[in-house]
């Protein structure tokens, strides 16, 4: 499957699967996509309502690790200790990541080499990438996964329904909704009928909210309490 770098409208690059007309960040732009709905309707908002000073963050899709990347780093702003758990069955070559630029666009000198770091570390065990961030990346398929009450918050960044549509239903919802601890947040770049409906089939409260530049609504899915 033919992949190749493109740059996106904010100046940041991602990934572009052309037989599937896909990108793993948005066209309008990668770094502006994941700051809105990962870290300002996801991660800000968690720290807004229960001013905790650690947390567990379960990433589904690691990808280009731009996630991970940001998330590491407002952890060192924040003085806020994440053990953030990254899922991908299919993860990035060596030579793409090469070619992505998060690291001169959003860090300073002392942290461009976390960016290579998150991606170096090994597998299925905790590594400390900073003194606040500690990293587990976990090759595996979705659908295999089986957690329960260990996380606070959850980056849901599969590929879009439209050409993965086996990542979007309640059977895989149910299984966030257990790994999320009571008032644990699932945050989502897509605001699909289908997808919110799936969500409230299995006990989320969901918000349609603001989307990122390019896109009208995201979806917030809360596990009551």
């Amino acid at each position: 499957m033919k992949r190749s770098i493109i740059t996106t409208s904010d100046g940041s690059k991602t990934i572009q699967i052309g037989e599937w007309n896909e990108q793993y960040h948005s066209i309008h732009g990668a770094i502006q996509e994941a700051k809105h709905v990962f870290i300002k309707m996801g991660l800000n908002h968690f720290l807004e309502l229960h001013k905790v000073k650690s947390m567990r963050v379960l990433e589904m899709g690691l990808g280009t690790g731009l996630n991970a990347f940001i998330t590491a780093l407002e952890a060192e702003i924040r003085n806020l200790h994440i053990h953030y758990e990254a899922i991908e069955a299919f993860p990035v070559l060596k030579h793409e990541l090469s070619q992505l630029n998060y690291p001169s666009l959003l860090a300073n000198k002392n942290q461009e080499s976390l960016f290579e770091t998150i991606h170096d570390v090994s597998w299925a065990t905790p590594n400390s990438i900073t003194t606040n961030f500690t990293l587990t990346k976990v090759q595996q398929y979705f659908s295999k996964l089986e957690y329960f009450s260990l996380f606070d918050l959850v980056y849901f960044d599969a590929f879009g329904p439209r050409v993965q549509p086996d990542l979007w239903t309640p059977d895989m919802f149910r299984r966030m909704f257990n790994a999320l601890k009571p008032r644990g947040v699932l945050v989502t770049y897509s605001a699909k009928g289908s997808v919110r409906r799936a969500m409230q089939s299995v006990g989320f409260f969901v918000e349609r909210l603001e989307g990122p530049p390019g896109k009208r609504e995201m979806l917030r899915a809360t596990k009551p309490a």
